[in-house]
C-alpha cells in the first residue's frame, strides 16, 4: 500500500516551524541565512517568511546585509511576541523574572517573606514580586507573559500544583496555590515544582547541556534521552545522581536516566525524617539532629545556617564535634539513598551542603560505608531559580515555534 503523502498544510507548518526555530535560536537572519541554517530552499524560505510576516510572527528589522551582491533583509521575531516568567519562592524571599525567548531578563521583582511564612503573606509577596517584574518588562517594551515556572521551597502536589504543608516544614506553614496568585499576570500555564527538583535539573543541564527540557514533565523525551546517552561509556557523565539539599531546610531530588523522580504525589525526596545517628549516638530523625545541636532558628524547625557555618569553621566551642555529628548524619542519609536508588554520585547543594569543609567531612564518612559512592559539591549557583529559568525559556521557545507555525499556516 502506497503511504499517503503529507498535505500541503502540514508541509507549510513544518517549514514555518523550522524557520521560526532558526530565528529563535540564532537571532536576526536574512532569508539566505535562513535557507543555509534550515537546509530549506531559498524559494521555500521566502514563502515561509512571507507567511510568518503576514501573521505577525516575524518582522523586517529595517537592517540590510552588507558586502558584495544584493543586500538581504534581516528578519527577527516581531516586537511584543511574548515572554515567560521564572519565580523562586524561598525563605530568603520571592524573586520573579520576566524572560525573553533567548533567556534575557527583561523585568525583575523581589519581595521579602516573613518567618515563619503563612500562605496569605507568601501570596502577597509572590503577587508583589511578579507584578513588579511584569511592570518593569512592559517599560522595556516586552510582550505579554505567556507562561510561568515557579520554584518553591516546599513540597508540591503534582496533581494540583499547590504547595503542601508537611509536619516540621521549616518554611511555609499552610498550603499555597501559586497558579491562582499569578492568574491575572500570566496568560497561559503556570508550572510549579519543588526547589530541590529544579536545582537538580540545573545541575543535570550543567553536566548534559541538552537536558534543560521543555515539556510538561520535569524532564522528559529528548532531554532525558540525551542525559541517558551521556551516562554510558568510559567517559560517562553521571545522569543518575542524588541531589541532597542542605540549607535552612532539608530535601533531596533523585535523578535517574536524566529524569527527576517526583513520586506519585510529588513528595519523593523528603529526607527530613530519614532515621540517622543523632548527636547522642542514638537513632533519630535527620531534622532532629539540628535541634540536638542547637542549630535551629528560635520558634521553628528552620536550620540556622550562619550559626552552623560559624561552629563548623571553628568560630565556636565544640566545632569539631558538631562537624563530626553533622557529617555522620548526612552520611547516613547518603547510605539510605545508595541503598534505595543506586546513584552514580551524590551532589551536596544548599547554603551549607556545598561548603568545602562539610563536603570533605561527609566524604570521609561515606568512604567507610558498606557501599561507598562519590560525593561532590553542587556546581550551579542559584540553582533553583536557574532550573526554573531554563525550563521557562525552553517552554517559551516551544510555544512560540508552535504558535508561529500555526498562525502562518492558518
Amino acid at each position: 500500500m502506497t503511504p499517503e503523502k503529507p498535505s500541503l498544510d502540514l508541509l507549510r507548518r513544518l517549514t514555518d516551524s523550522h524557520v521560526v526555530g532558526a530565528v529563535v535560536d540564532h537571532g536576526r537572519l536574512t532569508r539566505a541565512a535562513l535557507a543555509s541554517t534550515t537546509g530549506l530552499s531559498k524559494p521555500t524560505v521566502a514563502e515561509s517568511v512571507r507567511r510568518l510576516e503576514a501573521a505577525g510572527v516575524l518582522a523586517d528589522t529595517g537592517e540590510r546585509s552588507s558586502g558584495p551582491g544584493r543586500a538581504g533583509l534581516y528578519y527577527d521575531l516581531a516586537p511584543g511576541t511574548g515572554t515567560a516568567m521564572a519565580v523562586a519562592i524561598a525563605p530568603e524571599g520571592v524573586v520573579a523574572e520576566v524572560l525573553d525567548v533567548r533567556g534575557a531578563v527583561v523585568g525583575r521583582g523581589t519581595a521579602q517573606v516573613s518567618r515563619p511564612a503563612r500562605p496569605a503573606t507568601a501570596a502577597r509577596a509572590l503577587e508583589r514580586a511578579a507584578r513588579s517584574a511584569v511592570e518593569a518588562a512592559r517599560e522595556e517594551g516586552a510582550g505579554p507573559v505567556l507562561l510561568a515556572v515557579v520554584s518553591a521551597a516546599d513540597p508540591v502536589d503534582r496533581a494540583t500544583g499547590r504547595l503542601v504543608h508537611l509536619p516540621d516544614a521549616p518554611f511555609l506553614v499552610g498550603a499555597l496555590d501559586p497558579a491562582a496568585v499569578l492568574a491575572d499576570l500570566v496568560e497561559g500555564p503556570v508550572v510549579v515544582g519543588n526547589d530541590v527538583n529544579w536545582s537538580a535539573l540545573a545541575e543535570l543541564a550543567a553536566r548534559v547541556p541538552q537536558a534543560s527540557g521543555g515539556s510538561d514533565d520535569t524532564a522528559t523525551g529528548a532531554a532525558a534521552d540525551a542525559a541517558a546517552h551521556a551516562a554510558t561509556g568510559p567517559d560517562a557523565t553521571p545522569a543518575d545522581f542524588a541531589y541532597l539539599y542542605l540549607g535552612e531546610g532539608l530535601g533531596c531530588a533523585v535523578v535517574a536516566d536524566g529524569r527527576v523522580l517526583e513520586g506519585a504525589h510529588g513528595l519523593a525526596g523528603e529526607v527530613a525524617h530519614v532515621v540517622v545517628t543523632g548527636a547522642r549516638g542514638r537513632a533519630t530523625a535527620f531534622t532532629e539532629v539540628f535541634a540536638e545541636l542547637g542549630l535551629r532558628h528560635e520558634g521553628g524547625t528552620a536550620i540556622d545556617v550562619d550559626r552552623l557555618l560559624e561552629v563548623v569553621h571553628g568560630g565556636a566551642a565544640g566545632g569539631a564535634r558538631t562537624l563530626r555529628v553533622l557529617a555522620t548524619a548526612v552520611a547516613d542519609v547518603v547510605s539510605a539513598l545508595v541503598a534505595l536508588t543506586d546513584p552514580q554520585e551524590v551532589v551536596l547543594g544548599g547554603s551549607w551542603g556545598g561548603d568545602p569543609t562539610v563536603v570533605e567531612a561527609v566524604r570521609e564518612r561515606v568512604r567507610d560505608a558498606r557501599r561507598p559512592v562519590g560525593v561532590g559539591p553542587a556546581t550551579v549557583p542559584g540553582a533553583a531559580l536557574a532550573g526554573a529559568r531554563a525550563r521557562a525559556v525552553a517552554s517559551l521557545r516551544s510555544h512560540l515555534v508552535e504558535r508561529g507555525a500555526g498562525l502562518a499556516s492558518a
